[in-house]
């Protein structure tokens, strides 16, 4: 297979930036550079010199194009990272949109503006990545070209999160989701106080950091739960499929979604699925069928949600063997990678 370069356009530390690139390695033959904004976003001054390190990024961008010469241009999210491949000048351009919009936070000031330059990257782009069908309703609603969008998600090693066997006789549950507001860890904590009151056994285990931690650890205090919540910290992407086998249910209540991979890892190493009733888990769930659907913040039905589970195991083996099932069909990171991987070079033989 002829060697190609990518340039890479988006923060390349994030877990699902790392398989999009692996797997381009892997399954493509690709040589991958990569370029980021240095400034993070967590603060506001930080936010000011984010967007003037944005406004002067296409000069550091066509420097490494004439350094590095690559053949295509590929970058996540269509409202930053995916403007910026579009006016790259790079003869090929694909861009993944990655979440369900990608238009957020819905009330910031910068809206407008980000709808104009989401459309200009659309319209350039040659491919656009939806990781999964929630995706491709805003792009139809904004008339963007459907045939220009490849609909699959990059998927999960299969050979790391793995199914495996929980006997256990109480809740283990797991969340692995980023420790920020929208992932709505409080919601999840006070369903367990719940719990913990009517004398159901559990353990429930909160991977990952974020600008929360401090405040879910007082209440989890608070709550008189603080001993049966374990709060794991930021942890080695290898650690992670231990976990998710060692726990039986897995949460996750955000208020917005993409495609998530925490889920379909979740369903791969047998975690019954209790997560937020909104369209980017509708995709992959339903109701009491193969997982349940909790309306965001309402943490008396996700209590009442985890009692019925527990109390139905043959139902839940059920969903468990089905989502095991899903997951080896349509979210296999070996097969899905190796069909982006040839649609890039398809791609280029025909820019070519």
């Amino acid at each position: 297979m002829k060697k190609r370069k990518i340039l890479f356009l988006g923060e390349s530390y994030r877990a699902d930036a790392i398989t999009w690139m692996r797997g381009l390695k892997e399954f493509g033959n690709f040589e991958i550079c990569t370029w980021e904004l240095k400034t993070s976003n967590n603060t506001k001054s930080n936010r000011l010199k984010r967007i003037l390190e944005y406004i002067f990024a296409p000069f550091a961008i066509k420097k490494i194009i004439r350094l590095e010469k690559p053949d295509m241009v590929i970058a996540e999210r269509t409202t930053s990272y995916g403007f910026l491949a579009a006016i790259s000048g790079v003869n090929t351009i694909v861009i993944a949109q990655q979440g369900r919009t990608d238009l957020w936070p819905e009330d910031s000031i910068l809206l407008p503006l980000k709808k104009i330059i989401q459309k200009h990257a659309f319209k350039k782009a040659h491919l656009i990545h939806a990781w999964g069908p929630v995706m491709t309703i805003s792009m139809k609603a904004i008339g963007v070209d459907m045939n220009k969008v490849l609909v699959i998600p990059k998927g999960i090693d299969l050979s790391l999160f793995e199914a495996s066997v929980n006997n256990s006789t109480k809740i283990e549950a797991i969340i692995t989701r980023s420790l920020q507001p929208e992932y709505r860890h409080d919601c999840i904590l006070k369903a367990f106080a719940i719990l913990d009151k009517k004398g159901i056994d559990f353990n429930l285990t909160i991977v990952g950091n974020g600008s929360r931690l401090e405040h879910l650890k007082k209440l989890a205090t608070k709550l008189n739960i603080q001993n049966k919540v374990i709060f794991t910290g930021r942890i080695a992407n290898t650690v992670l499929p231990q976990l998710l086998k060692q726990a039986n249910f897995y949460i996750s209540m955000p208020s917005t979604e993409g495609v998530s991979a925490s889920l379909f890892e979740a369903m791969a190493c047998n975690c019954y699925p209790v997560v937020s009733d909104i369209p980017g888990n509708q995709s992959w769930i339903q109701h009491r069928d193969n997982g349940q659907l909790i309306p965001i913040d309402d943490y008396n039905k996700l209590a009442d949600a985890l009692i019925w589970s527990f109390k139905n195991p043959d139902l839940r083996n059920k969903a468990i063997t089905q989502n095991q099932k899903f997951v080896e069909e349509n979210a296999n990171y070996k097969i899905n990678m190796k069909i982006i991987a040839d649609k890039y070079h398809e791609l280029l033989d025909l820019r070519s």
